[in-house]
């Protein structure tokens, strides 16, 4: 397992990590991605221990705070082996204050991931979300309050657009706060829209990526393929409605590719898409989620070997897509002396 500097931090990460949204089963949508109970968390916390994982991520609304709990209990008498990340954002009650990333909401849901982890600190808390009704200042400043109690060792956010996260790393360095170090990101050979200015700004501020979701809400499993029957047990249909469409000729001809490089490496299909991951700009670590045992060590095969400069590009030119403006008009000039692309779309890897 090769571990990463977690964006302009001296924070290593494991390039591989675990998503614990499987844990808890605590609503139908959660039921969707899995529903693991206390002792098969356990199980699979020490396959990723003993595989060198060392990032255990979670948040705070994954089956209402369930998912925290259970993996807290996971990770009883483990602590000092792991890196735990969690989130706050989304709503935690029906309350008018009870969302978001206020003073008020931040402080409250900090503290009770504490006690469902069981545990002082978390090593990176996210802002799951954009708040546009809180000032960022006020975000910012008890977020530091939050770093110098103790309770956070690094900051990081998740799902913002370019302008949210440089409107946000421009207050931390006005007033010499603590940055976010990271951004966990939707990136996967199905979903390339985070190349066009999420990356680009990553290499340029120090922001290291966090993938999740890197088989495109199950759409890399190789479950699925052209004139085959969609899976019968597959998390897709319920979180389709929620998660980004795909073009199924765009899914069939990435496959296609895939399955090509298969048959050249003996890899399957989920552990090439995630080593392409592994391998673009700013990724520092890829989170991986699993029902089971079996898909957990089929994911961790992911590394330890890379595909080669052909391949990538392979890959590259199977999943491309126009982006939109003004992205698509900055490639106009991407080869000129007076406007390079920071990373040219599909070439660089």
């Amino acid at each position: 397992m090769e571990y990463r500097l977690l964006g302009r931090s001296g924070l290593k990460v494991s390039e591989l990590s675990f998503g614990a949204a499987t844990f808890g089963g605590g609503s139908e949508f959660f039921r969707a991605w899995g529903s693991t109970g206390v002792d098969e968390a356990r199980r699979l916390v020490d396959v990723c221990i003993d595989a060198g994982v060392n990032l255990f991520d979670v948040a705070n609304g994954y089956s209402s705070g369930l998912a925290e709990e259970i993996l807290g209990k996971a990770l009883s008498g483990k602590r000092k082996q792991v890196l735990i990340s969690t989130k706050a954002f989304f709503p935690m009650g029906a309350g008018p204050n009870e969302v978001g990333t206020s003073r008020y909401h931040l402080i409250e849901q900090c503290d009770a991931s504490l006690r469902r982890l069981g545990t002082d600190y978390v090593d990176i808390y996210h802002m799951h979300g954009f708040d546009a009704l809180t000032p960022v200042e006020e975000t910012l400043d008890t977020l530091t309050t939050l770093v110098h109690a103790g309770k956070v060792r690094y900051l990081a956010c998740s799902n913002f657009s370019g302008w949210h996260l440089m409107k946000s790393l421009a207050v931390s360095s006005r007033y010499g706060w603590p940055r976010y170090v990271a951004h966990q990101v939707y990136y996967s050979l199905v979903g390339r829209d985070y190349e066009w200015e999420l990356m680009p700004l990553g290499l340029d501020q120090g922001v290291g990526a966090l993938v999740w979701s890197p088989l495109g809400w199950g759409r890399l499993t190789g479950k699925i393929r052209r004139g085959q029957p969609r899976p019968a047990v597959s998390r897709l249909p319920k979180t389709a409605e929620v998660g980004p469409p795909v073009a199924d000729e765009h899914l069939y001809g990435i496959v296609d590719a895939i399955d090509g490089i298969s048959r050249e490496t003996g890899k399957a299909v989920p552990q090439i898409a995630l080593n392409w991951l592994l391998q673009r700009p700013t990724v520092a670590s890829v989170i991986l989620g699993a029902r089971n045992e079996e898909q957990l060590r089929q994911n961790l095969g992911a590394t330890g070997w890379k595909l080669s400069a052909e391949q990538m590009a392979k890959l590259d030119e199977a999943s491309e897509t126009t982006p939109a403006y003004p992205y698509w008009h900055q490639r106009l000039s991407a080869h000129g002396e007076r406007n390079p692309a920071p990373v040219p779309a599909a070439t660089r890897s």
